[in-house]
């Protein structure tokens, strides 16, 4: 019998540390591939940079999988609360 291996998740490492670079990167890499469920690492930002990129990229990511997750790996967990307000359902977080 054989066994379906399960799907194993995106990892995307950014090269910027810059809000705006990471958000454009981040969107092209969901328009360029296949990335149902991702992991992104943002715990270099300071608070309002990944707030900023969490938003924008969640929504960007919603659109195209409704149903997909992204974990984000952050630093506080501040952006866990400022960012409740704005959820899409597809934002997971790991201190």
């Amino acid at each position: 019998m054989l066994n379906k291996l399960p799907q194993l998740q995106e990892t995307l490492v950014l090269n910027s540390v810059n809000q705006y670079e990471a958000v454009d990167y981040i969107n092209s890499y969901i328009d360029s591939y296949s990335c149902e469920n991702l992991n992104i690492d943002i715990s270099y930002m300071n608070v309002v940079d990944s707030c900023y990129v969490i938003t924008l990229s969640a929504s960007k990511h919603f659109i195209k999988y409704p149903n997909g997750k992204i974990t984000w790996r952050i630093s506080s967990e501040l952006i866990k609360e400022l960012n409740k307000d704005f959820e899409l359902g597809n934002n997971q977080y790991i201190l």
